[in-house]
This record gives structure tokens, sequence and C-alpha cells, in this order.
């Protein structure tokens, strides 16, 4: 399988790097500058300047791009981007979410950032996780997953191998917590990327057990 990770440079798409690496995938780091991943092959190419050339050989490709400030609309714009270049190839399109966006009632009418406790400083970065997932459903010709992680998503988190699959709803472990590592994250990804039953054109999240 191979399989290309964007953003391969930040602290996520190291691990799913390495992840990937380590079971033996062919995997391929998508930088914008030098490779500082283990993987053996890169491309070294701004996401936006990504082309359906550079990605027609990939079994999956998985995003784990963030933005922050004034560059939160390109959250949006880069899910839609990649789901163009996709468009109409049997190419998997994963891309890391946010969980300000799981719904936090049976009818689906309320979200996890719409709750009164939803904290304010995060509340752009989640609608524009939102919005690049509203997006992302209206491409019925692109394979793509959407990947909400817990709604405490910790960078320093350990690695326990230990992980909850979960649909479009927010959901808590038997402690009634939302939280998972970025370790235990990228497990769960290169789970779902090698799965033999993906979970095309669907919203999911992970959270540790």
């Amino acid at each position: 399988m191979k399989i290309a990770v964007i953003a391969a440079n930040g602290k996520a798409g190291r691990l799913i790097v390495e992840e990937a690496v380590n079971r033996g995938l062919d995997v391929t780091a998508v930088v914008r500058k030098e490779n500082a991943t283990v993987a053996q092959k890169a491309i070294v190419k701004d996401l936006f300047d990504l082309s359906s050339e550079d990605l027609k050989d990939f079994d999956v490709v998985i995003s784990a791009f963030g933005a922050w400030g004034d560059n939160l609309p390109q959250t949006k714009q880069s899910s839609e981007h990649l789901a163009e270049i996709l468009s109409g190839t049997p190419t998997r399109l994963l891309i890391i979410g946010g969980a300000g966006s799981l719904y936090v009632n049976k009818e689906h009418t309320m979200t996890l950032q719409d709750t009164p406790d939803f904290p304010e400083e995060f509340k752009p970065v989640a609608a524009a996780a939102a919005e690049a997932l509203a997006a992302l459903r209206k491409h019925d010709d692109v394979n793509w997953t959407y990947i909400s992680p817990a709604a405490d998503f910790q960078a320093q988190g350990e690695r326990t191998g230990d992980y909850i699959v979960a649909g479009e709803e927010f959901t808590t472990n038997d402690k009634g917590e939302s939280r998972i590592s970025y370790a235990d994250y990228a497990i769960a990804m290169v789970d779902e990327a090698t799965s033999e039953h993906p979970h095309i054109k669907q919203r999911i999240s992970f959270l540790g057990k």
C-alpha cells in the first residue's frame, strides 16, 4: 500500500508517518521544507500546489494539515483542494478533523461547539473544521473519511495502543472522558487507512479507552 502523509513534519504527521513506516507500508512524506520524518520518500511542495499528477499513484492520502489564527480559512480550502484533485479517482482521502463538530444529541441538531461550556478561544478553530467537513460532504466522487479526535487531543499523551472508534456523536469512554493521545490517534489513523472495511464518505471519531 502506498500512502502519502501531507503536513508530515507536524506533530501528528510525524507520528502517522512513523506508525505507517513501522508497519512496512510504502510511505511518502509531503512537506513544504526538508523532510524531517522517518519516511524514505518525500514530495517537497506546498499543499496548495499539489496536483492530481502528484497524488495519482497513492492508495491513500492522509492530511495532517492544520491552520491557526489568520490562516484558519485554509482549513476548508485545504480539504476542498485535496478533494478536487482526487475527484473521480480510487485514492482514499483521510483528513484529521476537529471535535467541535461532533453532535451532542441524537437528532444531530446541536454540536459540541454549540454547548455553553465549549471554550470560547477554540470556537474559531472548531468552526473552521466544521466548514471543512461540510464542504467534504458535498464531494460524492471522492473517497473521503473525516476523522474527529476526542475533545482532549493530547500531543504529549502516552501511546497505549487502545482506542475506540465512534461515529458522528460526541462519545466518552467508561471513565466519562473524551481524550486521545496523538500517538494512539496515529495508530487508529493507520488502522483506518489499511482497513478492509473503510468508512468511505463518512465522518468518524477516535477516542482513548
